[in-house]
C-alpha cells in the first residue's frame, strides 16, 4: 500500500533564475518542497551602472539544476515545469543565437540585467512624451523596463541592432528554450513593455519613441502571441530540452512569470483560517505580497484598476488572473544590506567572529545587537541614526533614479558596535520604505492589512520584525521558505491540468508556516523615525537644488 501511495504522488518543477543564482526545486500537490538545487551563474559589470549576463550561462545552469531535483524520481510522476526570472533584456540574432549588448562586441554577454541602469537618457526621454500608456506605470517609466534598454542598443549597437532576430524578456526566452515556442507571458509584455490585455501593442507609442521599425514586422521581434501564466505552451518539452533538463519529452510547460510575480503567487493566496489575522473571511485584495531578495517588490491586488502615482500597474491578470495588480519596488535591498555591512572598516572582525562560532555574518550581527541594547528594545538604538536607501534611485513611490543613498549620524568609531547600528538602521530604511509605499497605496484605493513575504531576507527575522513594527502590520511567512520556487511550480501544475484554475492552485500549495505581530507600544518612536525618513529626501532634493542654481 504505501508503494501504491507513493507512485500516485504527482510532482510539479519550478526553475526560477535570480540575480545571481539559478534555483529549481520539485514540489508536490500540496506545495512542499521535496528537492532543492541552486547554481550560481556569472554577472559582468564591464562599467558603472551596466549589469549584463550570458542567456548559454543561465540555461546551462537551468539545466543542472533541474537534473538534481529530479534525480531519482519516477518520471512519470513529473507533470509539469514552470519557470520564473528576473525581467532582464535577452537578445538574439534571428537564428536564436546570442547578440551583444556591449560596445566590446562580446556575443555571449546578450542579457541585460534588470538592474542595468544605462538607459537612463533614453527613459528621461520617453518619459517626456507623456504618452498615454505611462499611465499603466505610475505616470512615469523605469529604467529597468525594456523599452530604454531596446532605444538605447538602436542608438549605441546599431550592427547587434540590424541583426537582432528577438528581443526576450528573460522569463519568455526560458519558456521558449524548453518548447521552441516563442509565445510571451502576459506577465513580461504587461509589465516591462507596455502590452495591455485589451488593446495589445499601441502602435503610436513605439513610433514616438523612435522604435518604428517593431511596428513594421508586427512585433514579431518583441512578441505577437501572448499567453496567460500557467497556460501550457505548445505541445510541452522538445526532445532536445527534455535531454537538457532530465525530464520526459512533452511534460507541460507553463507561460512563465517574473520572478517577484511568482513569488507573489507562492503566498498571497494561501489559506489564512485559525491565525487571527485581520485579512480572515477578506477578499485577497487585503493583502501585499513582498518579495525581498536583492530587490524588493510589493504586489497589491484589486477588482478594479487603481492608479498609484509612482506605482507600477495597473496591470490586468498579470500575476492573479481576473485581478488588477499594481507593483510598488525598492531596487536595492538584500544588496544594500550587502553593500552596506561587507564595506565597513569592521567587516573582517564580523567575518571571523561568525565564522568562529559557525554563524552567518547576519544571524551573528542580529545576537550582537541583543547584546548592546542593554534595557531598550533594539530597534530604539539607532535613535541617532538614520538611513535614506535609495543608494541605487528610487522606484516608487517617488520615481526617481538619480536619488542617492544618505545617512545621518555617523561619528568616529569603527568597531563592531558601529558596524551592527547601520546595519540596523539600514534594515529599519528599507522598512520605512516599505510603508512610504503602502501608504501610496492606501491613498489610491487600495485597503491593505496584511503583509505576505517571502524571499532570503524574510529568513532575518530582524528584518521581517522591523517591517512589523514600522508599518504596524502583521507579516506572514509562508511554511516553505522558498515561495518563489512554489510559484514557479505552481504554474506547472496548472499548465499540467491537474488543477482547474491558478486560483485553486494557489490555495492548496501555498501555506503558511509563522505569522509575526507588530508591537504596537513601539508605534511612537517608528513614526518618528518615519518623520525624519521624508525629511531627508525633502533635504536631499533642497540641497541639489542649491547646487544647481
Amino acid at each position: 500500500m504505501p508503494g501504491e501511495k507513493q507512485r500516485a504522488v504527482k510532482y510539479y518543477v519550478g526553475v526560477d533564475v535570480g540575480s545571481a543564482s539559478v534555483r529549481a526545486a520539485l514540489v508536490d500537490g500540496f506545495g512542499t518542497v521535496v528537492a532543492h538545487a541552486e547554481q550560481p551563474i556569472q554577472v559582468w559589470e564591464p562599467r558603472p551602472d551596466h549589469y549584463e549576463q550570458s542567456s548559454a550561462d543561465i540555461w546551462a545552469a537551468c539545466c543542472s539544476v533541474t537534473k538534481e531535483v529530479v534525480r531519482g524520481v519516477d518520471a512519470s510522476q513529473i507533470r509539469g515545469l514552470g519557470f520564473d526570472g528576473t525581467c532582464s533584456l535577452v537578445v538574439v540574432d534571428k537564428q536564436f543565437q546570442p547578440l551583444a549588448v556591449n560596445w566590446e562586441g562580446q556575443n555571449h554577454r546578450n542579457v541585460i540585467m534588470w538592474m542595468d541602469h544605462r538607459a537612463a537618457s533614453q527613459v528621461e526621454r520617453i518619459n517626456a512624451t507623456q504618452h498615454r500608456v505611462l499611465n499603466y506605470v505610475g505616470g512615469a517609466m523605469s529604467v529597468e523596463m525594456q523599452p530604454p534598454k531596446l532605444l538605447w542598443i538602436k542608438e549605441n549597437l546599431p550592427e547587434s541592432w540590424e541583426k537582432v532576430g528577438y528581443f526576450f524578456d528573460l522569463p519568455d526566452f526560458l519558456s521558449w528554450k524548453a518548447t521552441g515556442v516563442t509565445a510571451r507571458s502576459l506577465c513580461t509584455v504587461v509589465c516591462k513593455w507596455t502590452y495591455t490585455s485589451d488593446r495589445g501593442w499601441d502602435d503610436s507609442f513605439w513610433r514616438m519613441i523612435g522604435l518604428e521599425d517593431l511596428v513594421k514586422d508586427k512585433y514579431e521581434k518583441i512578441g505577437n502571441h501572448v499567453l496567460s501564466p500557467g497556460e501550457a505552451v505548445g505541445k510541452g518539452l522538445t526532445p532536445e530540452a527534455a535531454r537538457d533538463l532530465g525530464l520526459p519529452e512533452g511534460v507541460a510547460v507553463a507561460a512563465s512569470l517574473i520572478d517577484a510575480h511568482a513569488g507573489g503567487l507562492g503566498v498571497i493566496g494561501a489559506d489564512v483560517k485559525g491565525h487571527n489575522l485581520p485579512c480572515e473571511n477578506q477578499p485577497i485584495t487585503s493583502r501585499v505580497a513582498m518579495i525581498c531578495g536583492t530587490s524588493s517588490c510589493h504586489m497589491g491586488v484589486s477588482e478594479t484598476p487603481i492608479f498609484v502615482p509612482g506605482v507600477w500597474g495597473p496591470y490586468f491578470s498579470a500575476m492573479v488572473p481576473g485581478l488588477w495588480l499594481n507593483e510598488g519596488g525598492q531596487s536595492a535591498t538584500g544588496k544594500l544590506i550587502d553593500h552596506v555591512v561587507r564595506g565597513h572598516v569592521a567587516f573582517p572582525e564580523l567575518e571571523a567572529k561568525a565564522a568562529a562560532s559557525a554563524r552567518s555574518i547576519y544571524t551573528y550581527l542580529n545576537s550582537h545587537l541583543d547584546l548592546i541594547k542593554k534595557s531598550l528594545p533594539v530597534g530604539f538604538l539607532t535613535v541617532d541614526l538614520h538611513v535614506w536607501p535609495d543608494f541605487h534611485g528610487n522606484r516608487s513611490p517617488l520615481t526617481d533614479l538619480t536619488l542617492k543613498g544618505m545617512v545621518v549620524g555617523l561619528t568616529l568609531s569603527r568597531g563592531l558596535d558601529e558596524l551592527a547600528l547601520i546595519y540596523l538602521a539600514t534594515i529599519q530604511a528599507i522598512a520605512l520604505g516599505t510603508r512610504h509605499i503602502l501608504e501610496a497605496l492606501q491613498a489610491a484605493g487600495h485597503d491593505i492589512t496584511t503583509l505576505f513575504l517571502c524571499g532570503g531576507l524574510s529568513k532575518n527575522p530582524l528584518f521581517v520584525q522591523m517591517h512589523a513594527d514600522i508599518t504596524g502590520k502583521p507579516v506572514v511567512l509562508s511554511k516553505e521558505v522558498e515561495s518563489v520556487l512554489v510559484g514557479a511550480a505552481i504554474l506547472g501544475a496548472c499548465a499540467s491540468g491537474d488543477f482547474a484554475s491558478i486560483q485553486e492552485a494557489m490555495a492548496k500549495m501555498g501555506k503558511i508556516g509563522r505569522v509575526v505581530q507588530p508591537n504596537h507600544e513601539h508605534k511612537r518612536f517608528y513614526d518618528k523615525k518615519y518623520e525624519v525618513f521624508l525629511k531627508l529626501v525633502e533635504h536631499q532634493r533642497e540641497y541639489r537644488s542649491i547646487m544647481k542654481s
